[in-house]
């Protein structure tokens, strides 16, 4: 399984320059990890989420699928990204970091109740995606010097997990990133290293 390996980590390495240049220690060694990646790319049929409630599994499948959404491709919940979510949170986050993941989810919940007297899974896709831009913005900003608020950094989380889970999943990696059949493009190598090309 080398090969697959190693468009894994060229998928990893697109999703950090998506990111601007870092994925957090958990998620990518979650990423990496083959037993990981076995339990949500092809769960069992019994499978269970084992840190994410019912409720919270469906917060973050859906929420997923406002990041990356169906198109003429699968999104993120055909992908298995909130399994992936779960994986990692049972596997690889430390408590504290789990636990903040969990209260963010919480407080998302909190702002659509809030502002719409409803769960966000219960909102329109409208109010859904009003939210998110609201969250990405704030995490995100346009100012490079524009001050981050703390909670942010659940929404960043977020983000980054959709991204890995979708672009690291068979789904992501062979239709939506394309690799190419013949490998990586590498143009500047010297003549002796690849010696005569047949057609």
């Amino acid at each position: 399984m080398k090969d697959h390996d190693v468009t894994r980590r060229e998928a990893l390495a697109q999703v950090a320059m998506l990111l601007g240049g870092a994925i957090s220690a958990p998620t990518l060694a979650g990423a990496l990890d083959a037993a990981t990646r076995r339990a949500w790319t092809a769960p069992r049929q019994d499978w269970a989420p084992r840190t994410l409630d019912a409720g919270q599994l469906e917060l973050v499948a859906v929420m997923a699928d406002r990041i990356i959404p169906q198109t003429d491709t699968p999104g993120a919940r055909a992908a298995g990204v909130h399994r992936f979510v779960d994986s990692l949170l049972s596997d690889h986050y430390p408590t504290p970091e789990r636990d903040r993941f969990l209260a963010g989810l919480a407080d998302v919940d909190a702002r659509t109740r809030s502002r719409h007297g409803k769960a966000f899974v219960a909102c329109t896709a409208d109010q859904q995606v009003a939210l998110m831009t609201q969250l990405d913005e704030a995490a995100y900003p346009v100012s490079s010097d524009a001050p981050r608020p703390p909670e942010m950094w659940f929404f960043h989380r977020m983000k980054e997990l959709t991204l890995v889970g979708y672009y690291t999943s068979q789904v992501g990696a062979t239709q939506e990133l394309h690799p190419s059949p013949f490998g990586a493009y590498r143009g500047d190598i010297p003549y002796s290293s690849v010696g005569r090309a047949w057609s």
